[in-house]
């Protein structure tokens, strides 16, 4: 079924009147919208002349000023704003890169720029070369389900949906006339994406229309044969259809019911794909012709049934009472087949106003029962959005445009997937917040294994880089590469699935034990060196953690399947425990008696405060030191200036042990060497503000001869692992050459 257009703003001689344009659309509510939509005619018709950039012969519209005009049409039934007219008039001319969109914001607002802004992130989809219907990757689904759900996780205005399958319409109507390399690909895509989106948002005639065209071109001899078996051309069908609507009218008016009565000739692709389905022929399809009467109560439904059988003889075999024996998914109408005037079949159905708007936008929506290649799986997002979409659509036909309900009804659903492109044009389901390296042993286990870098859109990321729906990805591999324990480390954000951390960890478990133990020692001891820890009893901590042995922890870290961060903790949880409870000392202006960080064994409350030499943190093994006036000062144990005071006044040595309720940040000194480069001050602050840790001071001094940096920051961290993360974040910059907690 092919939409009839009339393309009444040509002039005889085939130019573009652009006043019989205007007089086409809905009436205009402010004086200002004509002139906007003239303006943005005037600019595209200039920016035609303009060369465009390159793109496949069959993504070109030879005119994109016409196409413009007519994408502004269609939205026009859609009942859509003057924004999203503007918009649709210039996107064909801002894709082909003839109109920059700086421009078009500067003209006409930043509420344009956004809608033209996300079709293009829809136009991604266009540049694929095939479209294939079978799971790559080792993803349950194939592409086209793929690429449906990417398109809805790119929207986040239901305009920039409607613009999209306008400007696909007329794409599909334009090379009606061309050669089939042209048609083919257009047609594919329509068939593939962009027909079931209409279909899922319910906009029932452009499905129709983009169906039939692109089955007509895909499919040429099926359409022509069942164009052929068809009696009548659809306008005859459509003319039928208004005899029988006014036969009903008259017939349910007479016996008193409220009704309202819509329509149809069910179109061609339909026809095709219910033989399909059901392996019957021609003449065993009973809907070619249907109507659908909507009454507001149930027993009006009955009461329409009884009326429509004593008017036309029914079918036998062919009614079906969904109201009293609902479909699985709540679906409920009345369905009858009836030998209609001229002996023409005709189905109707007939249900409440609250049946049909359940089976639109309920939880029984209509492409649920009727669709049946979608998966009962589909991710919950994508359902709720299209469903959002769904709504918004159906409020926008009765409000129309408003710059507040667009506002309101902005999309704010989290995504819990996202769709991204491989370099060959498929797409890849990935986590929400999935990194390259997810990516990479998503493709294959070992890409990922031999993963050193990627290219996003063709610019270099980390591998720690959040991907974004409809980014294209390109792993960059070494000929041998293995996987390093630091991607385990989750305070680093290389790896954010489960899929790809276990392949890592499958990976280090296949190596030898000595291998294992050498790297998870060498591991363990950089870090607490790092760390400046000296007094670590590894085998209480081997305890802690659950291992028989110390090699067994060493093992287990090197292996990936215990975290050295579970390792500093269990080694801070044991500082922390090495004296019993006796009393507590307080911090100046806290209340005595209230938990406090250190207790001190064997004296009453004293105030304490943390020495500025060593600068103990949690994990640490402390000493205290009565002072004269600021109570007791504590120490790490292997301080310096305490072995200093052990010698000169041994007797005001104390024990300590950290509190269970120690204080919320700790200062600490770190020392940072780096060559120095233009920008490193600003990455490291940057660090410290992302990980929200606070600098209370920083100094640097510059070698210019060696062109080195040393830097000394004063900084608080909550404990031992805080700490760890932030520095193994800083090693990892730039030209940095060490970073190390300062140990005196």
């Amino acid at each position: 079924m092919v939409r009839v257009r009339e393309q009444s703003h040509l002039t005889p001689t085939g130019e573009i009147d652009l006043e019989r344009w205007l007089a086409q659309l809905p009436i205009l509510h402010r004086e200002d919208d004509e002139n906007r939509l003239l303006e943005a005619c005037r600019l595209v018709r200039s920016a035609s002349s303009r060369p465009g950039r390159d793109l496949p012969d069959w993504a070109h519209d030879p005119d994109c000023f016409a196409a413009g005009l007519d994408i502004a049409l269609i939205l026009a039934e859609l009942h859509v704003g003057t924004d999203c007219l503007v918009a649709g008039i210039l996107y064909r001319a801002v894709r082909e890169e003839r109109l920059p969109l700086e421009d078009v914001e500067q003209r006409f607002g930043a509420g344009v720029s956004h809608l033209l802004s996300g079709v293009l992130r829809m136009a991604a989809i266009s540049d694929l070369k095939t479209q294939i219907d079978s799971p790559v990757l080792g993803q349950p689904h194939g592409q086209k389900d793929n690429i449906r759900k990417m398109l809805v996780a790119l929207v986040d205005d239901f305009r920039v949906a409607l613009i999209k399958l306008a400007e696909r319409t007329c794409a599909i109507r334009a090379v009606k006339n061309d050669e089939e390399e042209r048609r083919w690909p257009i047609a594919r895509e329509v068939f593939d994406v962009y027909a079931p989106l209409a279909h899922r948002l319910g906009i029932g005639h452009l499905k129709w229309e983009l169906e039939d065209l692109s089955f007509r071109y895909i499919y040429g001899d099926a359409y022509r044969k069942i164009a052929r078996l068809l009696d009548g051309k659809r306008l005859e069908r459509d003319r039928y259809i208004a005899r029988v609507t006014e036969e009903l009218t008259r017939v349910l008016g007479e016996a008193g019911l409220q009704f309202n009565i819509s329509g149809r000739a069910k179109h061609i692709y339909s026809i095709w794909r219910k033989m399909q389905r059901k392996g019957i022929g021609f003449s065993q399809v009973y809907d070619i012709r249907a109507v659908r009467i909507l009454v507001p109560e149930i027993k009006d439904c009955y009461a329409t049934l009884g009326l429509v059988h004593g008017l036309w003889r029914n079918i036998p075999n062919e009614f079906d009472d969904y109201i009293a024996n609902p479909k699985e998914n709540g679906y409920r109408s009345l369905h009858t087949a009836v030998i209609g005037p001229e002996g023409k079949i005709l189905e109707v159905q007939i249900r409440t106003t609250q049946m049909h708007e359940e089976s639109e936008l309920g939880v029984c929506a209509h492409w649920r029962y009727k669709k049946s290649d979608v998966p009962t799986n589909l991710a919950s997002s994508y359902e709720e959005k299209i469903a959002w979409l769904r709504q918004v659509l159906d409020w926008n036909e009765v409000i129309g445009d408003s710059g507040d309900m667009v506002e309101q009804f902005s999309s704010d659903l989290a995504q819990d997937r996202v769709y991204v492109f491989t370099p060959n044009g498929d797409v890849v389901n990935l986590a929400h917040g999935a990194t390259p390296l997810d990516f990479a042993y998503h493709v294959h286990t070992e890409i990922g294994h031999r993963c050193r870098g990627a290219k996003v859109n063709g610019t270099i990321v980390p591998l720690t880089y959040t991907l974004q729906t409809g980014e294209r990805v390109e792993i960059l591999t070494s000929r041998q590469g293995v996987p390093k324990r630091d991607w385990l480390q989750s305070g680093l954000g290389y790896l954010r699935t489960s899929r790809a951390r276990a392949k890592v960890q499958q990976w280090f478990k296949a190596q030898a034990r000595e291998d294992n133990v050498d790297a998870g020692r060498h591991l363990l001891e950089r870090e607490f060196r790092r760390l400046a820890l000296t007094s670590v009893d590894y085998r209480r901590v081997a305890d802690k953690v659950h291992m028989p042995t110390v090699d067994d922890m060493y093992a287990a870290v090197g292996a990936g399947d215990l975290a050295y961060s579970t390792v500093l903790n269990a080694a801070q949880s044991l500082v922390e425990k090495r004296a019993e409870p006796q009393l507590q000392v307080a911090r100046p202006g806290s209340d005595p008696l209230s938990r406090g960080q250190i207790r001190v064994q064997g004296v009453g409350n004293l105030l304490t405060h943390m020495a500025g030499c060593c600068k103990p943190l949690p994990g640490d093994a402390i000493t205290g030191f009565i002072t004269r006036i600021r109570g007791v000062s504590i120490h790490r144990s292997d301080c310096a200036r305490l072995l200093g005071l052990q010698e000169s006044a041994p007797e005001r040595v104390i024990e300590v042990a950290w509190g269970e309720s120690p204080r919320e940040n700790y200062e600490v000194d770190v020392a940072i060497e780096a060559y120095d480069r233009q920008g490193l001050l600003r990455d490291i602050t940057n660090l410290f503000a992302n990980a929200r840790i606070n600098v209370l001071a920083i100094s640097t001094q510059t070698n210019k001869k060696k062109h080195t940096a040393t830097m000394r920051l004063t900084v608080e961290v909550p404990d031992l692992g805080a700490l760890s993360k932030l520095l193994e974040r800083i090693s990892r910059l730039s030209n940095v050459v060490s970073v190390a907690r300062v140990s005196e």
